[in-house]
């Protein structure tokens, strides 16, 4: 899973002084555009990484493939073959890193925003979405990429709705946080179980509990942003609101690809 540290709890209370609406509109559009603008590259970013790292995993030439011991090419289906690229990518000790090397990289954005420069800080953004691309390259190799596409633009729409509806809602979600957040612990901890026990019931309802409880997260950061911004970050602006937009889109991009490779499981059509 890529649900990794988040930070659910806004810096700015309610009791903070109110701010005229009219005066932070033009600040608040400019604020969220540019977390959705930034949400997208990292996005781009992954789908390049994650496609790139699997064109060089795998070929249709077996004399450029992977040999087993015996010999033979490793062969998968449609007359493919993983290259020896591929076979260190996906079937040897260094997968693991890409696997955990997301996990570490989003603690260090997320503890060491506040020291980092706003030019750092997404120059980090930028490289977790290329290691979150990499880490994601199997799924080339386990879901036919008409699938991959139809899931894709599903959780996009769906991503959408849900972002727009946590903008422009008039119900304070902020007392759904801590359910949420007890929910994505459930969430992970049944996936890290399932890890051992390799229970398809239990990876089902892992995925559409998970589906749940990122659809209202998303709702939930989304409003979470519009506030930050309203009651802090309109009368701080600079370095402080720049570092904020980008915790904020690392924060939707996470919600994101959770979303997707949750509804990839559920309805992603196997190799």
């Amino acid at each position: 899973m890529s649900d990794l540290d988040r930070n659910y709890t806004s810096p700015f209370g309610r009791a903070a002084g109110r701010v005229d609406r009219a005066a932070v509109d033009a600040g608040l559009r400019s604020y969220m555009l540019k977390i959705y603008n930034y949400m997208s590259i990292g996005l781009a970013i992954t789908g390049l990484a994650a496609l790139g790292v699997y064109m060089f995993a795998v070929t249709g030439d077996a004399t450029l493939a992977a040999k087993s011991a015996t010999g033979a090419s490793l062969a998968l289906k449609g007359g493919q073959y993983l290259t020896p690229f591929g076979l260190a990518m996906y079937a040897s000790p260094l997968k693991w890193v890409f696997i955990f090397a997301p996990l570490a990289m989003v603690f260090a954005i997320s503890f060491g925003i506040n020291r980092l420069k706003p030019a750092t800080a997404q120059m980090l953004f930028w490289a977790f979405s290329a290691l979150m691309g990499v880490s994601l390259s199997s799924i080339f190799l386990v879901y036919t990429h008409t699938s991959i596409v139809r899931v894709f633009f599903i959780t996009a729409a769906s991503f959408g709705a849900l972002s727009l509806y946590g903008y422009t809602t008039k119900r304070d979600m902020t007392g759904m946080g801590s359910f949420l957040i007890m929910g994505l612990f459930g969430v992970i901890i049944a996936s890290v179980v399932n890890i051992f026990v390799a229970s398809s019931m239990l990876q089902f309802v892992v995925s559409v509990v998970g589906v749940l409880v990122f659809a209202g997260l998303t709702a939930y950061d989304t409003q979470r942003l519009k506030n930050d911004y309203i009651y802090g970050y309109a009368s701080q602006g600079g370095e402080i609101a720049e570092r904020a937009a980008i915790t904020g889109a690392l924060s939707l991009y996470l919600n994101f690809i959770n979303l997707f490779t949750l509804l990839l499981q559920l309805l992603g059509q196997r190799e």
